[in-house]
């Protein structure tokens, strides 16, 4: 894992406040990570093609509105005090947003990849959700926080396929995930600040980490219907390397038309990073609806 933080300390006071908390949603929905950030592409329909036979292609757009749970730490001083900031929160603002997938399988074989992009901004005057170092937060002590966010989740993976009949395909599947994220965040602390450095009281800090897994999975779909046009994908996937581990899990149903596929998906998708990280404990769940071309 890479990570890389300038910091730079008494930072003038800003008229736009802005909260960190914030700044777990946007790891991921990389995650995404984050993400990444993922799913879609990995149950995208590759329209149930017989073993042997040539290779078929789709592409995806799609797009994920998770709920964030987890925990956001900066390194607020040289004597390695970090302020930790509470992750459960509602996205703020989403400036910025490109997400979409590819894939190939010829039946038997498969590859597919999926990247998305977010850029987040929030603001939050006095504040609660932080604790400075590992103790509680003192009763009088709040702060206003200006925060911007970028990631981008990438993944990349083999597929074969193990079961496959007119009504059902199951894939199992290998490959690699990143997470890589871009913080830049201003603080201002009023009342007590504990063992923080007095001069850290307000201060700006940049913060670059990108975390590499490796995963292992399986995934399939279930069609049903007249025509065979509604189907049930799924997807599971779990790994780790330079976070402790990750993991990601997705169902829903779609809809087949003669140009491709119509999905709704529940998504859930879980990073636990190792100490020292700028994330710890991520999840993101929610919902993501997309559409599949094929050719």
């Amino acid at each position: 894992m890479q990570e890389f933080v300038k910091t730079s300390a008494a930072a003038p006071n800003s008229a736009r406040r802005l909260s960190p908390s914030r700044s777990i949603v946007a790891a991921g929905a990389f995650l995404g990570a984050v993400v990444p950030s993922i799913g879609f592409a990995q149950v995208a329909p590759t329209s149930l093609p017989v073993q042997g036979s040539q290779w078929r292609y789709t592409a995806s757009i799609y797009a994920y509105l998770p709920s964030v749970d987890g925990t956001s730490s900066f390194p607020a001083d040289g004597q390695g005090t970090r302020l930790n900031v509470d992750g459960s929160k509602v996205l703020d603002k989403l400036k910025l947003f490109a997400m979409g997938t590819a894939g190939a399988h010829n039946g038997t074989w498969g590859v597919f990849t999926d990247v998305v992009y977010l850029k987040f901004q929030a603001s939050e005057s006095a504040s609660r959700d932080f604790t400075i170092g590992n103790v509680g937060l003192p009763a009088d002590a709040s702060a206003a926080f200006d925060w911007e966010m970028k990631g981008t989740a990438w993944t990349l993976a083999g597929e074969y396929r193990v079961a496959s009949a007119p009504s059902y395909t199951v894939d199992v599947l290998a490959g690699t995930r990143l997470l890589d994220t871009r913080q830049h965040l201003r603080w201002n602390i009023a009342g007590s600040i504990g063992s923080l450095d007095p001069a850290a009281r307000s201060g700006e800090i940049q913060t670059s980490q990108s975390t590499w897994d490796a995963i292992v999975g399986v995934k399939g779909r279930y069609a049903f219907g007249q025509r065979r046009e509604w189907a049930v994908p799924f997807y599971f996937d779990v790994g780790a390397g330079e976070s402790r581990y990750t993991l990601q899990a997705a169902a829903g149903l779609g809809y087949q038309f003669g140009w491709g596929e119509v999905t709704a998906m529940w998504r859930y998708l879980r990073y636990d990073l190792k100490s020292g990280s700028n994330f710890q404990d991520v999840s993101f769940s929610g919902p993501l609806i997309g559409a599949t071309f094929r050719w």
